[in-house]
């Protein structure tokens, strides 16, 4: 898959999303990137420590978050992105799931789009996104975790996502699948689509993990999201061998050593 200027192998090695908040209130960071310089120093260093693909957020998603309306949220995002593009030789994920975002975020340079709603929020998104021709990433959610059979409903509601980005136009082969961790999912949902990540592959799209530090972890763990690294670690060690593309992730450096030596054990 190409993702901005880079070729990325879709078999056999497992890349890093660094996520950037430029937000006051996201679950784990919220507040600590909205100057401009501290969230371009915080970039260079997830370059610096091998991050692959970052990820820019204008709006926190954490539960109980307060909707952002567009204008705000483009203007907190694009800023950000041209100046990323201008400084940095890294491809730009925007992590929105609105089409007036989304377009915005494309003009300011972004390389792919992530879309928590899996293009069922806005349907002006799926359109935005079909017209750049960008990769996209679309995620699984629901309001309510309400499922008759867990894994067969989440399969069910990524085959209408999918359904929904080949009417817009969206091309196969560009099309990254998350599912959701600590989204429409209780504690055990949470545990059981992490252990069962392989079951999502019969789409035949790239997978990406994001479990960093979230509440899966803290209640397995009774941690506070400060001290969730080692449990997000686990999740990643457990992505490489299920085989999944990416990984989203705060903690760049723990995580891009944790891939390395769980690939060299799996594929020496």
């Amino acid at each position: 898959m190409k993702i901005g200027n880079r070729d990325y192998k879709e078999h056999g090695k497992t890349y890093v999303m660094g996520i950037l908040n430029i937000t006051p209130d996201s679950f784990s960071d919220g507040g600590k990137w909205n100057d401009m310089d501290r969230a371009l120093f915080h970039v260079e260093e997830m370059v610096r420590e091998g991050m692959d693909i970052l990820d820019v957020g204008g709006e926190s998603t954490r539960p109980g978050y307060t909707l952002l309306g567009e204008e705000e949220e483009i203007a907190r995002v694009t800023p950000v992105i041209r100046a990323v593009k201008e400084r940095f030789d890294v491809p730009v994920s925007l992590d929105t799931y609105k089409g007036g975002v989304a377009k915005a975020g494309i003009e300011a340079g972004a390389d792919l789009i992530n879309d928590i709603w899996g293009l069922k929020y806005d349907d002006k998104i799926a359109y935005v996104i079909a017209k750049s021709g960008l990769p996209c990433c679309l995620m699984h959610n629901r309001k309510e975790p309400n499922y008759r059979d867990f894994m067969q409903d989440v399969g069910a509601d990524l085959a209408e996502t999918l359904r929904l980005a080949e009417t817009a136009g969206i091309a196969a082969e560009r099309i990254i699948l998350d599912p959701g961790v600590g989204f429409g999912k209780t504690y055990a949902h949470n545990l059981q689509i992490i252990n069962a990540l392989e079951e999502l592959r019969i789409f035949g799209c790239p997978l990406l993990l994001g479990a960093s530090r979230k509440s899966v972890v803290g209640l397995t763990l009774d941690l506070p999201v400060t001290e969730r690294l080692e449990g997000t670690l686990a999740t990643t060690v457990i992505a490489v061998m299920k085989g999944c593309f990416l990984v989203r992730v705060h903690d760049v450096k723990e995580n891009v050593r944790a891939i390395r030596m769980t690939e060299a054990v799996l594929y020496s």
